[in-house]
């Protein structure tokens, strides 16, 4: 004997829980809060994607995937100062972006230091092949200048979510770009 088929679109009820995590955080929200907003049951929930922990892993997991392609992208410019700024910007951007929460789910939630230190390592490791390239004149610096870049993108994210305009954060990017080692 099998089952009801599925009455819900699960791509949607994925979708509207990344948000509501990107929105309050994995601590404020319920299961029964994403089944009220979603208006499906919980077994139906639970069924589809298994508890709270589990349903917030694929929403990371489906908001991480379009941002590691960006990542990627903003790095692979010819120059890491050209990287760099490419990366500050399209993050000014995101984190602005008309539609969806302000902010950051990765750089707001506790629970992703894992998915923060992927994203550091990225950065390093393009400055370090700078360095390696001559662009930068050390490792040091290179550790150094990422470890900047960070905190500029985790205070963006967190300006974002205070409020901070679009204008507001690309000029943020625009004076961190403009501290490029000489």
């Amino acid at each position: 004997m099998t089952g009801r088929p599925r009455t819900f679109d699960k791509d949607a009820v994925l979708r509207m829980a990344m948000r509501a995590f990107w929105e309050r955080g994995y601590d404020g929200v319920s299961v029964a809060q994403v089944c009220k907003e979603a208006g499906i049951a919980a077994p139906s929930l639970y069924a589809a994607f298994g508890d709270k922990n589990a349903l917030f892993e694929k929403a990371c997991a489906l908001y991480t995937e379009h941002l590691d392609e960006d990542l990627e992208r903003d790095l692979s410019a010819p120059t890491a100062r050209e990287a760099i700024e490419h990366l500050l910007r399209s993050s000014a951007e995101h984190f602005s972006a008309p539609g969806q929460p302000p902010g950051c789910l990765v750089m707001g939630e506790p629970r992703l230091a894992e998915r923060r230190d992927k994203t550091r390592d990225m950065i390093r490791e393009r400055l370090r092949r700078a360095a390696a390239e001559g662009e930068l004149t050390s490792v040091v610096e290179a550790d150094g200048l990422a470890a900047f870049v960070d905190t500029v993108l985790t205070g963006m994210a967190a300006r974002a979510r205070d409020g901070a305009s679009r204008t507001q954060l690309l000029d943020t990017a625009r004076y961190a770009a403009r501290a490029w080692p000489t």
